[in-house]
């Protein structure tokens, strides 16, 4: 019997031993950074920022028509990935899908903590307020309007869209990459609007080593100007990643201020809304065309 028993403990340490192992590598396989596309067949690369190990690209998407001469408006999407992951791969579609509207698109690249190192997540902020001035400051040479850029993303990357919008820069962040003008409108999908200790989340991963630094100072949230684009805001109501009501609060502040936010509810909808029912992956550029459409960002005139 005191065999049987000392087997069975063998055993069973080994089972345990044995899933602990499994589960490691489980984590290793979604944390690790896949690799980012360097660049795209149909799109112009530009670096924007020099960095280590790899500097810091865009990718722009330019409609058949496109002449030098042309002042046509810019969209600008950044994807999301709660600011550790994620890869120009994810936002290139919706580039794309903007230069066949005839609209200048463009996907940026931003350091996150998974492919850059000694990074965080202001460094996202920082770059994507970056990536929009390179964008406005060559406009000429893109054959873009700089004060027609709509700037949108998903999750973190929406988080990032909004500072595009926000005039003052965040602690730690140089004025002289601060966008020269706001964007035409803002493109919100389930973004991870506050981040803020007390009501937010993820405040933890902006960590700047500055002499009485707040968090709160990096949440869009608690940072909104009080004349904001005009924006389209799409949450799903069963989403707990970014929770639902944090979109709410959002709407609630930007339309306190006399502000328009179309806020649209994805009813049933977690944070993979877009995947989960694809119904509204084909509903949400149907939305945002319509609501270009009635800023008269689309039909795009190229002069």
């Amino acid at each position: 019997m005191h065999k049987l028993l000392r087997l069975l403990a063998v055993l069973a340490l080994a089972f345990t031993l044995a899933a602990h192992s499994a589960l490691r590598a489980e984590d290793a396989a979604t944390t690790a950074a896949p690799a980012a596309p360097v660049s795209f067949p149909d799109a112009e690369t530009h670096i924007y920022r020099a960095a280590a190990p790899e500097p810091v690209r865009l990718h722009v998407f330019k409609p058949k028509d496109w002449k030098p001469s042309d002042k046509r408006p810019g969209f600008v999407w950044f994807y999301g990935g709660g600011f550790v992951r994620g890869t120009t791969a994810q936002s290139a579609g919706w580039a794309r899908r903007a230069a066949k509207d005839g609209m200048i698109g463009i996907a940026p690249d931003y350091r996150t903590v998974s492919r850059w190192p000694d990074v965080n997540a202001s460094h996202c902020v920082a770059d994507a307020r970056a990536a929009l001035r390179w964008v406005q400051d060559h406009a000429s040479e893109l054959g873009l309007d700089p004060e027609r850029i709509v700037v949108g993303g998903s999750s973190a990357g929406g988080h990032l869209a909004l500072w595009t919008a926000i005039t003052k820069s965040p602690p730690g962040l140089p004025e002289s990459e601060a966008p020269l003008f706001k964007p035409a409108a803002l493109l919100l999908s389930c973004p991870a609007a506050d981040t803020s200790k007390t009501s937010g989340m993820r405040g933890d991963r902006f960590k700047l080593l500055l002499p009485g630094f707040d968090p709160d100072s990096y949440s869009p949230l608690q940072n909104l100007d009080a004349k904001m684009p005009p924006t389209l805001l799409i949450h799903g109501d069963a989403d707990v990643t970014v929770p639902y009501a944090h979109a709410v609060a959002l709407h609630k502040a930007l339309t306190a201020t006399g502000n328009e936010c179309e806020f649209i509810t994805v009813p049933g909808g977690t944070h993979k809304f877009s995947t989960e029912l694809p119904e509204w992956k084909a509903k949400v550029p149907i939305l945002q065309k319509a609501f270009l459409e009635k800023h008269a960002l689309l039909p795009v005139s190229p002069q």
